[in-house]
């Protein structure tokens, strides 16, 4: 076994990676992460500790919610990006020693005498050897398989937040709150002394804090672009020459607005970037077209069609093929080998997307991929603008059931489920949605309710915050204090660790019954499972045809 990797939903037979990722990464990559996954937890072990002490260096916040975001699915596929970050990780794990070993000694007279658990003691700058040692320490160490459930939960978990801060922190938004837990919990997956309560403990409060970090997100957002108004978003093209943005940055897209404007440039956004077009603050850019393509997993066909640059900005990106690989550019922390990376913003700057446009002014216009419009942004806010309507169409029995079918789309075939359940839903349900899984339905024709559309699309994975806030709404105007007496059902589907973090969000909350597909993740074992089973009646989909009565049923 050259790696090991089970953290997405494609994992290799449903078990895992163990040559190369399904996703593209490398053997090298996948132990490189797992190495600098292992330094991190290091890194917690001594800032816990030096806690005590009143030392609290906030690197280790920052350091470690880049170096977790990094190693999500489809984000860097870089080894040197990795290398780099992990003599980074060294330096500061040495840094915060010393600062722990002087404050232990200024307070007991003493010297310091504890050191990191055995599994975090190792210590190379060779990097030949960062390769082996990285598949020596990875996920399969750790023997007990509940045991290794939950960490590995734990840290997919972590994983989601990290990328949900690290958003909001470009937006100057950021909470010592969520940092110290990510700290305290990255620590307590090397704490041989953790039993399974104390880590199903640990999972909850993950849920906890990462509604926290969605909701400081949610407030970056909103706070600098304006609350999500509910829009016609254009897929067309038009006749100049484009740039396409994909990820998740609304910085980047406002700086690339900016920086294009009078240029004879036109922007257009993609994937989980669609819901940009809904915010007040980017409508003003005439050359701000509008929305290209579908979900990530199809950009090999959709980016060779585009013609122009694209610009990944966050998790989501596909190993480029040959043929367009050169129009493809990376930046924050998506890498990939032979992409040019557009640098992080220095205090008080822009980053600089010059190359990026002049690049786009020698390319042809985007090939059409479809034409017309879709809706976009039923945030909380905007639902909560027509809450009379909606109330009004249930108490009218005009709208019998909402079904949130949020999360991620894949490669999978079995993803179908979720178009057909879309299309078979009685005319009286409303599907609620956020994430790229909304690429399976979002463009049927379905109609609308009184006006309220039968899709009604929050935006962005993080945004399925906004869901939740809507359904704690809804159960305040309806007076019901348990917000499963509400006529919502769950039919999730799930890729990546963003979903992880959602996932357990909707637990932490109290939601039961959730319908979790295509499949179940690997990395929960059997009797983890049957603990979610037994509180929170998790459950794997089923037919279209079972699940569709059993939904409308409230079951």
């Amino acid at each position: 076994m050259n790696m090991f990797c089970y953290q997405c939903q494609e994992t290799a037979k449903g078990e895992g990676c163990t040559i190369r990722g399904v996703c593209g990464k490398t053997e090298d990559v996948a132990n490189l992460q797992d190495l600098l996954i292992y330094v991190m937890k290091g890194i917690a072990v001594y800032a816990e500790e030096a806690k005590e002490f009143g030392v609290q260096d906030e690197r280790v916040g920052l350091f470690i919610t880049r170096g977790l975001f990094s190693t999500i699915t489809n984000v860097s596929f870089d080894p040197e990006d990795f290398e780099a970050k992990i003599k980074e990780a060294f330096a500061l794990r040495e840094d915060i020693k010393r600062q722990l070993f002087e404050a232990y000694q200024a307070e007991k007279g003493e010297e310091y005498n504890k050191e990191l658990p055995d599994e975090c003691t190792w210590y190379s700058e060779n990097s030949n050897d960062s390769y082996a040692k990285g598949a020596s320490i990875g996920i399969l160490s750790i023997e007990d398989e509940d045991i290794r459930s939950l960490k590995e939960l734990l840290t997919y978990g972590l994983k989601g937040i990290a990328a949900y801060v690290e958003h909001a922190y470009v937006l100057e938004r950021k909470s010592e709150e969520i940092f110290a837990f990510m700290i305290e919990a990255m620590a307590a997956t090397v704490d041989p002394e953790k039993t399974v309560e104390e880590l199903i403990a640990l999972v909850m409060k993950c849920g906890e804090i990462a509604v926290q970090a969605m909701a400081l997100l949610d407030e970056a957002n909103t706070g600098r672009y304006g609350n999500p108004e509910i829009t016609e978003v254009n897929i067309g093209v038009r006749n100049n020459p484009g740039i396409l943005i994909s990820g998740h940055d609304l910085r980047d897209l406002e700086e690339l607005l900016e920086q294009t404007e009078g240029t004879g440039v036109d922007v257009y956004t993609h994937g989980e970037m669609l819901p940009a077009n809904s915010y007040p603050a980017f409508k003003k850019y005439e050359h701000f077209v509008g929305n290209y393509g579908n979900a990530w997993w199809q950009q090999n066909v959709e980016f060779e069609k585009f013609n122009g640059p694209i610009l990944m900005t966050t998790n989501c990106l596909v190993p480029p093929k040959d043929s367009y690989k050169d129009r493809v550019y990376t930046t924050g922390v998506v890498r990939f080998p032979g992409c040019t990376h557009i640098e992080d913003r220095k205090p008080g700057e822009q980053k600089d997307f010059s190359a990026l446009i002049e690049h786009a002014k020698n390319c042809k216009a985007p090939e059409a991929l479809e034409e017309g419009t879709i809706y976009g942004g039923f945030a909380h806010e905007a639902v909560m603008g027509v809450a009379d309507k909606v109330v009004e169409a249930v108490k009218e029995g005009k709208i019998n059931r909402f079904v949130v079918m949020a999360g991620c789309d894949g490669r999978h075939k079995d993803r179908a489920y979720y178009t057909e359940l879309a299309e078979n839903l009685p005319e009286d349900a409303v599907i609620m949605t956020a994430g790229c899984a909304k690429y399976r339905y979002n463009k049927l024709e379905l109609g609308d309710i009184d006006g309220i559309p039968r899709v009604l699309d929050a935006g962005q994975c993080n945004d399925s915050y906004s869901l939740v806030v809507i359904a704690q709404k809804l159960a305040e105007v309806f007076g019901v204090e348990d917000i499963n007496e509400l006529p919502i059902s769950y039919d999730l589907a799930w890729y990546e660790q963003k979903a992880v973090a959602v996932l357990l969000a909707l637990l932490y909350l109290g939601v039961k019954g959730i319908r979790l597909g295509p499949s179940l993740p690997a990395f929960i074992s059997p009797n983890v499972l049957k603990v979610l089973v037994e509180k929170f009646d998790i459950k794997p989909i089923g037919t279209v045809e079972e699940d569709l009565k059993a939904i409308m049923a409230g079951k």
